[in-house]
């Protein structure tokens, strides 16, 4: 069975998220994407510390596909180091991980 995992990302603005998840939604680099926000996240940056509001994007993917969805994400994204975390699923709704694992095999729209 196929490894699942949820990659977070963060971005800058609710427009350049809905740009992201529509990027790796489309490609089927990601079966699907949930956008929250905004958040506030406290980091280090360049020496100095950071406070920002920003929109933290949930995806779900196979193992086999999280490189051409880190691809597809560095693509869409501003920042010059994007928060690009991938984070294992364990377990789930057999259904559900099916599910991403049919959706990430499938051919983009029109291929």
């Amino acid at each position: 069975m196929r490894r699942h995992v949820e990659v977070h990302v963060t971005a800058d603005s609710r427009e350049e998220a809905e740009r992201i998840v529509n990027s790796v939604v489309v490609s089927r680099v990601a079966a699907g994407a949930q956008i929250s926000g905004p958040i506030t996240s406290t980091y280090w940056w360049k020496g100095e510390i950071q406070r920002n509001d920003e929109y933290l994007i949930l995806m779900k993917t196979t193992m086999d596909r999280l490189d051409d969805l880190i691809v597809v994400v560095r693509e869409a994204h501003s920042y010059e180091t994007p928060e690009i975390v991938a984070v294992p699923i364990e377990g789930g709704l057999a259904g559900y991980l099916n599910w991403i694992t049919e959706e990430t095999a499938a051919s983009p729209k029109g291929e």
